[in-house]
């Protein structure tokens, strides 16, 4: 395949950033994105030319760090998957590919497609801990009965990879869907009960804080989430709001 690439490079989040082209042959349809994107760095090296910064670890769609915004969409054209599991199969000989970092005020940028998304780590953060029993009498985990809907729910929204693609692809740069799946997960099962209160409260401060915008209910969110994050955890971290905030 011979593809047109037109990449986003900028030095730093101080200083403005541009398109710039590059030509590349000799793609083979079962690489990766990311392959490719190596094959343009390698390219560049030989060159004496800089290489493309952008973010990537496992390559196996489970942490969340290879966040493009590719031809307009957060992780490319396929669904359900990470930029990293997605495939040069998508693409047609002769394309145009432009490739972004994720833009919202608060995910600036590092350099070229590498965006700080340190943001969503203050937010878990500010959700604190799990009180757990240490004083002799622990109960395993396994041993407490919880209704197989919410345990599965809980699951579902624990697979966030909090990759910010809810983010990206809301026109408001809301990160609802991440709070919410944060959330949900603990909101859910009797050991997240006990710091409910003050966990959504705080994870929801600090997601305003942060300069993430309000909830546009357009529902792009979900659809652009590698893992199917339902919206339905949005619906029950509003309710664990207005709850809490009640009590306090």
């Amino acid at each position: 395949m011979k593809l047109t690439l037109k990449i986003w490079r900028q030095k730093n989040a101080a200083t403005e950033g541009k398109i710039v082209e590059y030509p590349i042959d000799h793609i083979e349809p079962d690489m990766s994105f990311l392959e490719m994107l190596d094959i343009l760095n390698d390219e560049l090296i030989m060159k004496g030319d800089e290489p493309v910064a952008f973010d990537h670890d496992c390559r196996e769609g489970i942490c969340g760090m290879c966040s493009l915004y590719i031809n307009g969409e957060a992780h490319g054209p396929d669904k359900g998957i990470t930029t990293c599991q997605l495939h040069m199969r998508m693409f047609k000989d002769g394309d145009t590919i432009f490739i972004e970092p994720f833009r919202a005020k608060a995910f600036p940028v590092i350099k070229d497609l590498v965006v700080d998304r340190s943001s969503f780590d203050r937010i878990q953060h500010a959700g604190g801990f799990i009180s757990v029993n240490t004083s002799g009498n622990t109960i395993d985990a396994n041993t407490i009965p919880i209704n197989k809907k919410d345990a599965d729910d809980a699951f579902d929204a624990a697979a966030c990879i909090g990759c910010g693609a809810c983010v990206a692809s809301c026109k408001n740069s809301s990160a609802m869907l991440f709070v919410a799946a944060k959330v949900s997960q603990y909101a859910l099962l009797p050991q997240g009960r006990i710091e409910a209160t003050d966990r959504v409260l705080n994870m929801v401060n600090q997601m305003d804080d942060e300069g993430f915008g309000n909830c546009t209910n357009t529902g792009a969110c979900e659809v652009e989430c590698p893992k199917g994050i339902s919206l339905e955890n949005i619906a029950r971290m509003n309710r664990e709001y207005l709850s809490a905030s009640l009590k306090g």
